[in-house]
């Protein structure tokens, strides 16, 4: 296993959207065709229901190993007026629908939702919820930091329709927590885990990083261990993103030989998955996993699984709109950002604008490539026929697999691909095979994190 993860850990995409950001076709997007997509998806089954991610931004404190886009600060006078401008956004779109959409997911992100009172969030939510319908099936989650979320808020969310919450845990040991500038107490955790659960949430999720700056093994072993005794529903188990020429200064904070190396953060998540399936968590998908009796398995099994900008999800909806500064919206037909700037964001929203800055509209190619990934992402497993040979050079896809296949990663049938369970922590390379765009034209291998 050593040898194939030198082989195979090399700068690749996360896939939460094809194509990658870094090939959007920006000369050939407008808002008109943006809005056009959104119109198009939505008249296309409007019973399907849509989701919504709201992205959140502010922190109190940088946590040096993030790769999000946010905004420190102290100042809860910021709070507010934000709010007013994701409700406004958000009537912007409704308006441009033309009649209230079925709401049947809704993701609240950031930066730090927690950072918000229970009584502005509760706010965020009824304003959105005023302009849709709710769905009988809808999920709601929200991410929590455990050293500010407190039981007023988990249960004014939960008022409101949340009933799954997802912690960030990322490591308990000390020294780790000190270079990531995240200290936060096992105690902590164990409150707010504890707390949803007697309010009514159904799934409390954590998120735990392997590769952090001073971690080892038994760090992770540690954390998983004290990780048991909460039995979180779901576990987001990832590979800490080494990128601070795109993150700023944050990940500037410990240098690069404070980072274990490729075969050690290997070694960590080898251990990390073999406690997690003696644990009794089966692997959903990339760096997933999840309790038997949690939907997202569930999703699995029945294959509605689907994977987005919000990363995995128990069901699929067409169309995704994301609310708030830097949220990436997805019609299906084409992506859409909005402008990265908190005051920007603001002042457009303001005049009646929607506030996006770029995106790309997907070609009949995209499309077909898109669905082939997101198959070996969420069902480790895709096929295809003849008609979509007409558009996409398949063979040469495959050219790109023999080697995969040697190595024991995948297995290549006349038009379909199964991925082994040996090569399942490597569906990011298996993936990039069929990414046409990265073979024609390979980008400076810093925009993305390395796969292992």
């Amino acid at each position: 296993m050593c040898e194939l993860v030198q082989k195979y850990n090399v700068p690749g995409p996360r896939y939460t959207s094809y194509p990658t950001v870094p090939y959007w076709d920006l000369e050939n997007f407008s808002g008109k065709k943006w809005k056009s997509t959104v119109l198009k998806a939505f008249q296309e089954n409007p019973e399907e229901g849509i989701s919504l991610y709201v992205h959140l931004p502010f922190c109190e404190s940088l946590c040096t190993f993030c790769g999000c886009h946010k905004r420190i600060t102290k100042r809860h006078e910021v709070e507010l007026p934000y709010i007013k401008s994701v409700i406004e956004e958000w009537r912007l779109y409704t308006e441009l629908l033309g009649k209230k959409p079925i709401l049947k997911e809704l993701h609240l992100g950031g930066g730090t939702p927690t950072f918000f009172s229970p009584e502005h969030l509760t706010m965020l939510v009824n304003g959105i919820l005023r302009l849709a319908k709710k769905a009988e099936d809808a999920q709601f989650s929200f991410e929590g930091h455990p050293n500010n979320t407190t039981k007023a808020h988990l249960q004014a969310l939960f008022d409101v329709g949340f009933r799954r919450v997802c912690y960030g845990v990322q490591d308990y040991n000390l020294t780790v927590q000190r270079a990531i500038n995240r200290k936060q107490p096992f105690e902590n955790v164990k409150n707010v885990t504890e707390w949803a659960r007697e309010i009514g949430y159904t799934s409390v999720g954590h998120d735990i990083i392997y590769g952090l700056p001073f971690q080892d093994c038994s760090h992770v072993e540690e954390t998983l261990t004290k990780t048991r005794a909460l039995q979180p529903d779901r576990i987001a188990f990832f590979s800490y993103a080494h990128v601070p020429w795109l993150k700023g200064n944050g990940q500037r904070g410990y240098k690069e030989t404070d980072l274990p190396s490729s075969v050690e953060k290997k070694a960590q998540y080898e251990m990390g998955k073999r406690m997690l399936t003696e644990f009794g968590y089966k692997d959903v998908g990339m760096d997933h996993f999840a309790l038997p009796t949690d939907n997202l398995y569930t999703a699995l099994n029945n294959g509605t699984l689907h994977r987005n900008f919000m990363g995995y999800t128990p069901s699929k909806t067409k169309l995704l709109i994301g609310l708030g500064a830097s949220s990436i919206s997805d019609s299906w037909y084409g992506f859409a950002q909005n402008v990265k700037s908190v005051e920007e964001y603001q002042h457009l929203v303001s005049h009646g604008l929607i506030p996006i800055f770029r995106g790309h509209i997907l070609t009949q190619e995209d499309q077909i490539v898109r669905q082939h990934i997101l198959n070996l992402m969420c069902q480790f497993e895709t096929s295809w026929d003849k008609k979509e040979e007409e558009v996409v050079d398949f063979q040469k896809i495959i050219g790109n697999l023999y080697e995969m296949e040697s190595d024991g990663l995948i297995e290549i049938g006349k038009n379909h691909i199964k991925v082994t369970p040996k090569g399942r922590p490597f569906i990011r390379n298996i993936s990039m095979a069929f990414d046409v765009k990265l073979h024609r034209k390979q980008p400076d291998t810093r925009i993305f994190s390395m796969t292992v």
